[in-house]
């Protein structure tokens, strides 16, 4: 069994569940999942986890994303993206960049978001995407996101505006668009989505599905790169021990850290042993990657 990340570029028309089916039977594994669940209209980055390092997925999910698409103007859908139906028209020609730019400003920061009905969000007990399948909306409670930045550019034809966003794990850039269209008067609504970093894991890295079919294992990060954009902390053998066995740290091991974690332990040879958090008054182990 192979434990590692593949850093993967998703391809439009792919649900997150097709790319871990596929990366299955490209490395023969069952054991095989995502970081983070990337719309089948959207393309790009989506983190797939291997073995053992699908026990970190949940770390990596809550890693701030960065996206691009464009926002069009004058058109609202019932999935607030152009996969749905329209559901209203405006005419709004005459709207600006630069309108549209103080509009994006308007939710810059920390703002309250309600998830879409085509989310994932389970609601007693079920994916709101399932009950709009079905006809079926329901009152979703306001979820507080991060936007750290909401960058316009001109348009590339007349209502379609170009955009960066970089946000907060759990934020719907589709909700985004939308509300620009609102907030100018009007409608809006997302097109050309694709998510260009989850963290530090860029496109730049991502392999498509046609590389990974030709070079599998080169594709691979250790489980210890999964956790760069943590802190982390090397130990000496004895300690790395008492890490097999899951046993609670004392915080002055690692008296260089600070913050409740998580904070990946590492091994003497840089291998990923485990990764702790902190109960205030010492570590203990969240994950632990033993052998076995």
């Amino acid at each position: 069994m192979i434990d590692g990340l593949v850093v993967v570029d998703k391809p439009r028309g792919w649900t997150s569940h097709d790319v871990v089916a596929r990366c299955r039977r490209i490395f023969g594994q069952r054991r095989v999942g995502h970081s983070g669940t990337l719309d089948p209209g959207a393309t790009g980055v989506l983190l797939v986890g291997l073995g053992r390092a699908t026990r970190l997925l949940r770390f990596l999910t809550a890693l701030g994303k960065s996206y691009e698409g464009e926002v069009v103007l004058g058109v609202a859908t019932s999935s607030l993206d152009d996969e749905g139906e329209e559901t209203g028209r405006w005419d709004m020609s005459d709207v600006s960049v630069a309108q549209v730019r103080v509009a994006a400003a308007g939710l810059v920061g920390e703002i309250l978001q309600v998830p879409p009905m085509v989310s994932a969000v389970k609601v007693g007990g079920q994916r709101l995407h399932a009950l709009a399948r079905r006809g079926v909306e329901v009152e979703r409670q306001a979820r507080p996101v991060i936007v750290e930045r909401f960058d316009v550019a001109a348009p590339v034809e007349p209502g379609i505006f170009p955009f960066t966003v970089t946000c907060s794990s759990g934020t719907y850039v589709r909700s985004l668009a939308a509300d620009v269209g609102a907030a100018l008067g009007g409608g809006a609504h997302l097109r050309n989505l694709r998510r260009t970093a989850v963290g530090s894991f860029g496109v730049s890295e991502a392999c498509t599905l046609e590389a990974l079919e030709r070079s599998a294992q080169a594709a691979v990060l250790p489980p210890a790169a999964a956790m760069r954009d943590y802190a982390h902390v090397e130990v000496p053998s004895d300690v790395a021990e008492l890490v097999h066995h899951g046993r609670p740290l004392d915080r002055a091991l690692v008296a260089d850290q600070d913050g409740a974690g998580p904070l990946a332990v590492l091994d003497e040879s840089g291998q990923l042993l485990a990764v702790y958090e902190s109960d205030g008054t010492a570590l203990k182990a969240a994950v632990v990657l033993a052998a076995g």
